[in-house]
């Protein structure tokens, strides 16, 4: 494993760690503008918090997006308890976050751990809790101070409009898997610093002008739509590959998607991406995702005139404990270094 692995893989790290649900992005993306600025370029942050970094190269210019808001939810109500009722932040099912470890994070700035939990969470005293099905009526977040009340809990400040991050419970494998929440889309998001850190150290020679772009409300479906003007040509976004049922891809490949819930992605720009993936000996796979958007599909719809497509590793388990391998990393990263430094 290069070093540009190693950096990418010590940046997943750092990110995940970071909570950053829709709407709560600030610390995620200060981190970004701090390592960005740290290589050398100037990165800036929109006032919708998206961060941009134009790593240099003239011509035919080139968008690179990946998106580091997170799945999370928002405390709906405080229930008589003192335990918390969520409202879902990004799509997933219930079951996928039943007794995750979480931070609550108040209005003022304070921070308190909990657990999300069935409502009859004991099989020794609930004989319905293997068949209840999960939903934000049958889960609960379980605070972890003296909570016996709505009062007792909203006397620590939570309330509703809280915001309730997941614990990522980031490991690396003997083997080569990186099992994360947050995947989609930090693993992403690691390997474009990677690229802004080979073309700080001369490692990537751009032939063209890159401009890196992070999102920050891709899981709402809004990431990149205030994006529509940026000059240039082709936008692709770097986001995770799914894997399951009649899919091709793996968690070792690249995987580049054709299709979308939105639409089909530009028929000649996803030729290239196969192209260019055999010229340089990437495993990878092409697929449909029926059930999958990208920031691709915002920023068209706001009215972007450039060519679109849409690639990344393949992620196990999407919107769970999701995981990839860092040979599917490598190839993701060795086709965006290919983007930026050869022209077609």
């Amino acid at each position: 494993m290069d070093k540009y692995m190693e950096y990418a893989l010590e940046q997943l790290k750092t990110l995940v760690s970071i909570p950053s649900p829709s709407g709560m992005t600030r610390e995620a993306t200060d981190y970004l503008l701090a390592e960005l600025t740290r290589l050398g370029f100037r990165p800036q942050r929109t006032r919708k918090g998206t961060v941009t970094c134009d790593l240099g190269g003239t011509g035919h210019g080139i968008a690179i997006s990946s998106h580091v808001d997170t799945l999370g939810a928002m405390v709906r109500s405080v229930k008589s308890n003192g335990c918390l009722r969520l409202s879902q932040i990004g799509g997933y099912n219930y079951n996928a976050i039943e007794n995750e470890n979480v931070l609550i994070h108040t209005r003022d700035g304070r921070v308190y751990s909990g657990t999300v939990q069935s409502t009859h969470a004991s099989l020794h005293v609930w004989s319905s809790n293997a068949k209840d099905e999960r939903t934000d009526e049958t889960v609960e977040v379980v605070v972890d101070e003296e909570v016996r009340t709505a009062q007792d809990t909203k006397a620590l400040g939570i309330d509703a409009g809280c915001v309730v991050s997941f614990d990522p419970r980031f490991v690396v494998t003997k083997s080569g898997f990186v099992k994360s929440r947050f995947l989609d889309d930090k693993c992403s998001a690691s390997l474009l610093l990677a690229l802004a850190r080979q073309v700080a150290d001369g490692a990537v020679t751009l032939a063209r002008n890159v401009i890196l772009v992070f999102t920050v409300y891709e899981e709402e479906g809004h990431g990149a739509s205030a994006l529509y003007g940026m000059p240039v040509e082709d936008f692709i976004a770097v986001d995770m590959g799914c894997v399951g049922d009649d899919l091709n891809c793996h968690e070792t490949e690249l995987s580049i998607c054709a299709k979308d819930s939105a639409s089909p992605y530009d028929f000649d720009f996803t030729n290239e991406l196969i192209d260019r993936a055999k010229r340089l000996s990437i495993p990878y796979a092409v697929d449909i995702y029926p059930r999958y958007g990208s920031d691709c599909s915002t920023v068209l719809k706001a009215g972007l005139e450039a060519r679109f497509a849409c690639c990344g590793q393949g992620v196990f388990a999407s919107h769970g404990y999701e995981r990839t391998h860092i040979k599917g990393m490598q190839a993701t990263l060795a086709l965006i270094g290919d983007l930026s430094e050869r022209v077609y």
